[in-house]
C-alpha cells in the first residue's frame, strides 16, 4: 500500500476538526432549524474531509447534509468546498423514474390526451400504399376494368374516362379500402396475437362467469359477429344486462345473460300406460278359507248343531 493511499484514507486533522465551518455552510444553504446534529465525517482524499449534519426537514427521513472541506497543501486555513443535501443508507426515496411508455395503463387516457404511437411499434406494420400494380392474371387486370367499363356505361352518364372522377371500381386500390387495408398502417401478427391474448384472458373460458355459465357465446343470440381473421375466435356481446355487455368476447366465453338460458324446460310426462293382453291374471270369485281371522272347524254340522 503507498503512502499516498494511506494518507487519503486518515482524515486531515484540520479538516476534521473544521466542524463549526461545515455547520455554519449547511445552515446557510438550507432553513433554519433543520441541520441536526454532527453525525460523522469521511475522507475524500488528501486533505479533503465530508462532515456530515442530520436534516430535520420534515419529508426527508434518512437524508443529511454533507458539507465538503478542504485544505491546500502547506496551509492552515480550511477553506469550504460544496454543500448540498444527500440521501443516507435508511433514507426516504422516490420510486425509480420510469418512462412516461411504460408507465401508461389501459383507462388512463382521457378525453384531449394524445398517445403518439412508435415508428417501429412491433403492433403494427405498413399497410397498402396504392402504389402496386396487380397481376396480369388477376381480378383487377386491364381486362377487367375494361369489363367494369362498359358494365358502367350503361348507368353513368357516360364512360369513366369522359367523366370528371372516374370510379374507382375494378381497381386494386378500391379492393383494399373496402376491405380496410388502405391506411398507414395496419396491425400485424404480433398485434393480432397479443390482442388476442388480452381479450382471452379478460373474457375467455377459463374465467370464473365462463366456468359457470350455462352455455358459451357461440350459441348466444346476442352475439354480434365481427369481421377479419378474429372474427374466427371472437365476436361482440350486445347484452345490456351481461358483464360483457359491448366487449369483445371469446366465442368460449359464456355468462348466465345467455339468450336461451331463460327457456324453461318441459314438465316431465308419464309414460302411458302399457296394457298386456296376453298374459291372464286369474281372480278367486270367493274367499280363500284361510283368509279369515276366525279358524275354520273341520265339522261344520257340529257347530250348527244338527244331529
Amino acid at each position: 500500500m503507498s503512502a499516498a493511499t494511506t494518507r487519503s484514507r486518515t482524515p486531515d486533522r484540520l479538516c476534521a476538526e473544521a466542524v463549526d465551518l461545515a455547520r455554519a455552510a449547511a445552515e446557510e444553504a438550507a432553513a433554519p432549524g433543520v441541520v441536526g446534529e454532527h453525525s460523522g465525517l469521511v475522507s475524500e482524499g488528501d486533505r479533503v474531509v465530508t462532515h456530515f449534519f442530520e436534516c430535520k426537514e420534515p419529508g426527508y427521513r434518512g437524508w443529511r447534509w454533507a458539507v465538503t472541506v478542504v485544505r491546500a497543501s502547506r496551509a492552515k486555513i480550511v477553506t469550504l468546498d460544496e454543500a448540498v443535501l444527500l440521501p443516507g443508507p435508511d433514507a426516504l426515496l422516490a420510486p425509480e423514474w420510469v418512462p412516461w411508455s411504460e408507465r401508461l395503463r389501459p383507462g388512463d387516457m382521457g378525453p384531449g390526451d394524445l398517445l403518439p404511437t412508435d415508428a417501429e411499434d412491433l403492433r403494427l406494420e405498413p399497410g397498402f400504399s396504392g402504389e402496386d400494380e396487380p397481376a396480369p392474371n388477376s381480378a383487377v387486370s386491364e381486362e377487367m376494368a375494361e369489363l367494369a367499363e362498359a358494365e358502367d356505361a350503361d348507368v353513368t352518364a357516360g364512360p369513366p374516362r369522359n367523366l370528371p372522377t372516374a370510379p374507382s371500381r375494378g381497381s386494386i386500390a378500391a379492393v383494399a379500402e373496402e376491405l380496410g387495408m388502405r391506411r398507414a398502417r395496419v396491425l400485424s401478427r404480433y398485434g393480432l396475437h397479443a390482442a388476442a391474448d388480452r381479450w382471452e384472458e379478460a373474457y375467455g373460458a377459463r374465467t370464473p362467469m365462463a366456468q359457470a355459465a350455462p352455455a358459451s357465446c357461440v350459441s348466444c343470440g346476442f352475439l354480434t359477429p365481427i369481421g377479419g381473421s378474429l372474427g374466427q375466435a371472437f365476436g361482440v356481446c350486445a347484452n345490456e344486462f351481461s358483464p360483457a355487455d359491448g366487449r369483445v368476447v371469446s366465442l368460449a366465453y359464456g355468462c348466465g345473460g345467455h339468450s336461451e338460458a331463460a327457456v324453461m324446460p318441459k314438465p316431465p310426462q308419464p309414460a302411458p300406460p302399457v296394457v298386456d293382453e296376453t298374459r291372464v291374471d286369474p281372480f278367486p270369485l270367493r274367499p280363500a278359507r284361510d283368509s279369515g281371522s276366525v279358524p275354520v272347524a273341520d265339522d261344520e254340522t257340529a257347530e250348527l248343531g244338527h244331529s
